[in-house]
C-alpha cells in the first residue's frame, strides 16, 4: 500500500463531500428523526421544528455567502469537491426541495396521527358556523386593530419586511384596475387561536385567520386572492474590527445593519392555490426562482417548538420520558474543591448534572480565600447564574477577568447585554482578539489553601450554559495539574494584556496549534502502525471540513491505521474509497440529545494519548478562532471516556454509516439493538453508578487485540 501513496492523487474531487450539501444531509437525518416511530409524537413534531430552526441559518448564513460570491463575480471552485459558488447553489436548491417535501410529507403524517388524540390545527373554512363566529369576534377584537394594510403604489413603497416573519400578499381589483399589499402578520400576538370544542382542543392560526378575514382591511375593492409568504435575509455580514475603537459599539451597529440584509430566500403557502408564482415578490425582493420555495403546508414549522410545549403537559405520553442527570461520579458527595486537590474530576453532559460546574463558580466567588477568577463566555443561558456568580464575586473585590466573545453568530445582542452588566458590577471585560473568535471554554480559580496559592482549572467541550447542558451532550474536566495550571494563567494574560504569544506546554491552543498538533499525532500513527501494525485513532466532533487533516487521515488509512469517526453533522471525508480511505468509518449519531462533545484519541503503541476540545476539525476552528485542545492524563477516565466511544461506535439504533460516495444510511447488523444516548441514560439512572475499571472497556478490547 506505501508504494501506491504517492500514485494516487488526494486532491482528487472524488474523495470528498460539499461542505454545504453535506450539512443539507445532516439536516434530512435530522428529519428522519421526526420518521422514527420510535420517539414520541410531540419529540417527532419537534425534529422537524429543529429542521426548520437549522435550514433558516443555513440560509441566513452560508446561502448567503455562496450568493455574495456570485454577486462579487467570484466563480473559483472550492477547494475539496471543486464546486464553484454558482453549482453549489444550484445543488442546495436540489437537495433542500427534497428535504422540504418530506418535512411536509411528515408534518402532515403527524398532524393526522395527533388527530387521534383529539388535537387537531384547522383552517377557518372547517369550523361550524358557531366556532366561526367566535373566530370572526376574536379576529375584530383583537387581530384586526393590531394590522396595518400596506398598498403598494408610486407613492407607497414596497415595504422593508422583517426577518423570517410571516406576511400576506394581497391582489385587490377595482374597476377593472389590479392593485398590490402586504399586510404584516403581528408577532405580539399567538400564532394559535383556541377556538370553542367539546369534544377536541381545536386551534386556528394567525394568518390563516387574517386571509379568512381579510376583506375588513380593504372595504370597497374585491380580493382576487391572498397567500402567506416569508423572506429570509443575509446575516452573513461582517463586523468591523479594524480601526474599531470600541468593539462594543461596533457589535451594536453591526446588530442594526443586519436586519436589513439582502433577501435570499423566499416561501409561499400554497395550500390553497397550487400554481402561485409570486413573480411580483421575486422582482422587488431581487430574489432568483432557485430561492423561491412554494410549500404546501404553514410557513415557519419553528413554531412547532410553542405547539408542542403548549401540549406536552396535558399529552405527557406523547413526549420522552423525563430524564434528571446523575451526580457526577466523580464526586459523589464530595466537595468539589477538595477533590479536585486530590485528582482530576471528569464531567459527562448531561447524563451528569451541570450544576457542579456551576456551583464550582458560586462557590468560588462566596468563598474568601478565593483570589481571582477568570472565565471565557460564548453562550450563555437568559438567566444565568454563573453570570450572577461573577457579579457577585467581582462586587465583593475579587479579581475577575471574563472574555465575553461580542461575535458569537446569533448571540451578539445578548453577549453585549452581558458585557455591560459585568462592566457594571467591576469586573474586567474583555471582547476576544482580533478577526478571531474566542470559542474555547476555560475558567480559572486561584484560591489560597493552607497558605499557598493553587489555581483551579476547569475545560470543557461546550458552553457554559445551565439550559443547553441539558440537551448537548458535553464532557469537561476540573484539575489542579500544575503545568495545565500555568498554561491556563498564561492564556488568559496573552488574551487580556500585551504579550507576545506563549509557549504552551501541556495546552494546544487555536489558531494553527491545535491542527499542527493532530497532523504530528496522525505522523506518529502512521508510524507506529508501520512499526507495530497497531495503528489506531477514534475521534469524535461536531463537523470534519479541514482538507490538510483530511489528507492526513487519508494518509493514514492508506498505511493501514485504523480509523474511527464519530461525526454528527458535515463530513467532507469520504470513507470506505479503495486505496484511499477503506480503513476510516464514518457514523453519525442523531437523537434525543445535540452530539456536541469533541473526543480525539491516538493509540501511540499503547501510550493512549486521549484529548478533548471546545474544537472541531474544521479550518475555521483551527485557524479563526481561539481554541484550546486539553489533555487527560487520569487513567481512569481515559478509560471510561474510551467505554462511551465503545458504546457509540456500537450504536445500531441511532447511527447512520458513510458510504464510500457520501450516502448515509442506518447502521444495520445482528448484534443486539443499542441505542447510545439510551444505554448512557439507563447507566445515569442507575442509583449506585461507581467508577469500576470498565473491565469491557474499548482500551481493554484494544491492548487485547494487539497482544493476539
Amino acid at each position: 500500500m506505501g508504494d501506491n501513496m504517492s500514485e494516487i492523487n488526494l486532491n482528487n474531487k472524488e474523495y470528498y463531500n460539499n461542505r454545504e450539501l453535506s450539512w443539507l444531509d445532516f439536516n434530512y437525518r435530522v428529519l428522519q428523526e421526526a420518521d422514527d416511530e420510535s420517539n414520541p409524537l410531540l419529540e417527532r413534531l419537534k425534529f422537524i421544528a429543529i429542521t426548520s430552526s437549522n435550514l433558516d441559518e443555513f440560509f441566513m448564513v452560508r446561502v448567503a455567502g455562496l450568493q455574495d460570491q456570485v454577486k462579487a463575480g467570484f466563480n473559483e471552485p472550492e477547494n475539496k469537491a471543486q464546486m464553484t459558488p454558482t453549482e453549489q447553489l444550484e445543488q442546495i436548491t436540489i437537495r433542500n426541495q427534497r428535504n422540504c417535501s418530506y418535512q411536509y410529507e411528515l408534518y402532515d403524517q403527524l398532524m393526522e396521527e395527533l388527530k387521534s388524540y383529539q388535537v387537531e390545527i384547522k383552517r377557518p373554512d372547517e369550523l361550524s358556523e358557531a366556532q366561526l363566529e367566535e373566530l370572526k369576534q376574536y379576529f375584530l377584537n383583537e387581530i384586526l386593530p393590531t394590522l396595518t394594510p400596506l398598498g403598494i403604489d408610486a407613492y407607497r413603497p414596497f415595504p422593508k419586511l422583517q426577518n423570517k416573519k410571516i406576511n400576506i400578499f394581497v391582489n385587490l381589483v377595482q374597476d377593472g384596475f389590479e392593485k398590490e399589499a402586504i399586510v404584516q402578520v403581528p408577532t405580539v400576538l399567538n400564532r394559535f387561536i383556541s377556538v370553542n370544542d367539546e369534544e377536541k382542543k381545536i386551534f386556528v392560526l394567525l394568518e390563516d385567520t387574517i386571509r379568512h378575514f381579510i376583506t375588513y382591511l380593504f372595504r370597497g375593492y374585491d380580493i382576487d386572492r391572498t397567500f402567506a409568504f416569508r423572506i429570509t435575509r443575509n446575516a452573513d455580514l461582517s463586523i468591523h474590527e479594524e480601526g474599531a475603537q470600541d468593539l462594543l459599539i461596533e457589535v451594536e451597529r453591526f446588530l442594526k445593519e443586519r436586519k436589513s440584509g439582502a433577501a435570499v430566500r423566499l416561501e409561499i403557502d400554497i395550500r390553497d392555490n397550487p400554481t402561485i408564482n409570486g413573480s411580483f415578490l421575486m422582482n422587488e425582493l431581487e430574489i432568483h426562482e432557485g430561492d423561491v420555495y412554494r410549500l404546501n403546508g404553514p410557513l415557519d414549522l419553528t413554531m412547532l417548538f410553542g405547539f408542542t410545549g403548549m401540549l406536552s403537559k396535558e399529552l405527557p405520553q406523547l413526549t420522552f420520558e423525563p430524564f434528571t442527570p446523575s451526580e457526577p461520579e466523580s464526586l459523589k458527595g464530595h466537595n468539589i474543591f477538595e477533590k479536585a486537590l486530590k485528582e482530576d474530576l471528569f464531567f459527562h453532559h448531561p447524563y451528569e448534572s451541570f450544576k457542579p460546574i456551576v456551583q464550582f463558580i458560586q462557590e468560588a466567588a462566596k468563598d474568601k480565600e478565593t483570589m481571582a477568577i477568570k472565565q471565557t463566555l460564548y453562550r450563555v443561558s437568559d438567566e444565568s447564574p454563573i453570570i450572577q456568580a461573577l457579579k457577585e464575586a467581582a462586587e465583593a473585590g475579587k479579581q475577575v477577568t471574563v472574555l465575553v466573545e461580542l461575535k458569537a453568530r446569533f448571540d451578539e445582542e445578548n453577549n453585549v447585554q452581558w458585557a455591560k452588566t459585568l462592566e457594571d458590577a467591576g469586573c474586567h471585560v474583555i471582547y476576544g482578539m482580533n478577526n478571531l473568535k474566542t470559542h474555547s471554554k476555560i475558567t480559572l480559580v486561584v484560591k489560597r489553601v493552607n497558605n499557598k496559592l493553587v489555581r483551579f482549572i476547569h475545560l470543557g467541550t461546550g458552553n457554559y450554559n445551565d439550559s443547553t447542558a441539558k440537551l448537548y451532550t458535553d464532557m469537561g474536566l476540573i484539575t489542579t495539574h500544575p503545568g495545565i495550571g500555568e498554561d491556563a494563567m498564561n492564556f488568559f494574560n496573552y488574551l487580556s494584556g500585551y504579550s507576545t504569544r506563549p509557549d504552551y506546554n501541556h495546552l494546544y491552543v487555536a489558531p494553527f496549534e491545535i491542527r499542527d498538533a493532530f497532523g504530528e499525532l496522525i505522523d506518529q500513527e502512521i508510524e507506529y502502525q508501520k512499526q507495530h501494525g497497531n495503528g489506531r485513532i477514534i475521534a469524535k466532533m461536531n463537523s470534519l471540513t479541514d482538507k490538510k487533516i483530511i489528507m492526513k487521515l487519508y494518509e493514514a488509512s492508506q498505511a493501514g491505521v485504523k480509523v474511527d469517526l464519530v461525526v454528527r453533522g458535515i463530513c467532507c471525508l469520504r470513507p470506505g474509497i479503495e486505496g484511499v480511505s477503506e480503513n476510516i468509518r464514518v457514523l453519525s449519531i442523531v437523537g434525543r440529545f445535540l452530539e456536541h462533545s469533541r473526543i480525539y484519541y491516538f493509540h501511540q503503541n499503547g501510550e493512549g494519548n486521549m484529548y478533548l476540545s471546545s474544537a472541531d476539525m474544521m479550518t475555521r476552528n483551527m485557524i479563526k478562532r481561539v481554541e484550546i485542545l486539553f489533555p487527560i492524563y487520569d487513567e481512569s477516565i481515559k478509560s471510561r471516556l474510551l467505554d462511551i466511544m465503545d458504546i457509540e461506535l456500537n450504536d445500531n439504533k441511532k447511527a447512520r454509516i458513510q458510504q464510500s460516495n457520501g450516502e448515509y444510511v442506518y447502521v444495520d447488523n445482528d448484534q443486539e439493538p443499542l441505542s447510545s444516548q439510551q444505554a448512557l441514560m439507563d447507566r445515569a439512572r442507575q442509583a449506585n453508578i461507581k467508577m469500576n475499571p470498565y473491565k469491557d472497556s474499548l482500551l481493554t478490547k484494544i491492548k487485547d487485540r494487539f497482544r493476539k
